[in-house]
């Protein structure tokens, strides 16, 4: 179940908000009407950062796939490009 408080009733309910998180809801706050922030239950909050874990693992993998320019390649290859516009 979600429920939606306003930070003002959120400020004034936070044992029954994260009773509520332990139970397996979420508890959207909003400021102004505007959502900007969650309490939800420990398991999802580690079940989304072990998502981006790998999503940024994988997005990282995709770099170490590149073929690599050693230093003396990459030196050589400056100087040549130095030397050639003089």
């Amino acid at each position: 179940m979600t429920e939606t408080l306003g930070i003002r009733e959120a400020r004034a309910r936070p044992a029954e908000i994260l009773s509520n998180a332990e139970a397996g809801d979420f508890t959207v706050i909003t400021r102004k009407g505007e959502r900007v922030g969650a309490v939800v239950p420990i398991e999802v909050l580690d079940a989304v950062e072990e998502a981006a874990d790998r999503l940024l693992a994988r997005e990282a993998s995709a770099y170490v796939d590149e073929p690599t320019v050693s230093m003396a390649e990459l030196l050589a290859d400056l100087f040549s490009d130095d030397q050639g516009a003089a």
